[in-house]
């Protein structure tokens, strides 16, 4: 991955490798017409399958930038990531896209739990996975700052991916940062108080 230092996902954008450009280019139909497209338009984004060469986990901007803190800060880093029309979109192993709900689910950290009214898991935003049948826009390998941009590029052919449980982990941690737990409930300001400690 493109990164310097402690914080490889600065706020300029990375740049594709020609490496990092042919991984993108293997997960389309026709993998030799996406690089064409990028010779003629280095700027130009395009669509791109999931399933086979990557899935996509698509959270909010700030969600998905606490996750990313702590895939780098705490765990073993994270795999591409893009920013696309103020969502990040990380890059995951094939498969995250159908096992990530059902983990999220069982930690109670899920829609379900959502539902339900809250608690821990009113932290948490949906997260949208992308898997097979599934199609991204990937941003244009030349990093020009835009709407569309990597915050952490491909620049190898077989980049390493992180699975479901990595996006799990990191998803719990970014929404445990976000809320605050307290054994006692907050206090009614209508409530009448009574002392009870003098008996008759």
């Amino acid at each position: 991955m493109t990164c310097t230092g402690n914080e490889p996902f600065a706020d300029h954008p990375a740049s594709v490798t020609p490496d990092g450009a042919a991984w993108l280019a293997s997960a389309g139909t026709y993998p030799r017409s996406t690089p064409a497209l990028w010779r003629e338009r280095p700027d130009a984004p395009v669509v791109l399958p999931c399933g086979t060469a990557f899935d996509v986990v698509n959270a909010p901007a700030m969600f998905g930038r606490r996750m990313l803190d702590r895939l780098w800060a705490e765990g073993p880093g994270s795999g591409p990531v893009a920013v696309h029309r103020g969502r990040m979109l990380l890059f995951t192993a094939p498969g995250t896209a159908h096992r990530l709900p059902s983990l999220l689910e069982w930690e109670e950290w899920g829609a379900r739990g959502r539902q339900a009214g809250g608690g821990r898991t009113a932290a948490v935003p949906p997260l949208l996975c992308h898997g097979t049948g599934d199609a991204v826009t990937v941003p244009a390998p030349g990093g020009k700052p835009a709407a569309s941009r990597w915050l952490v590029a491909p620049d190898t052919r077989h980049p390493w991916l992180p699975g479901p449980e990595i996006l799990l982990w990191a998803a719990v941690r970014a929404a445990r940062a976000a809320v605050r737990i307290s054994i006692f409930p907050p206090a009614d300001q209508d409530a009448k108080v009574y002392d009870v400690s003098r008996r008759r």
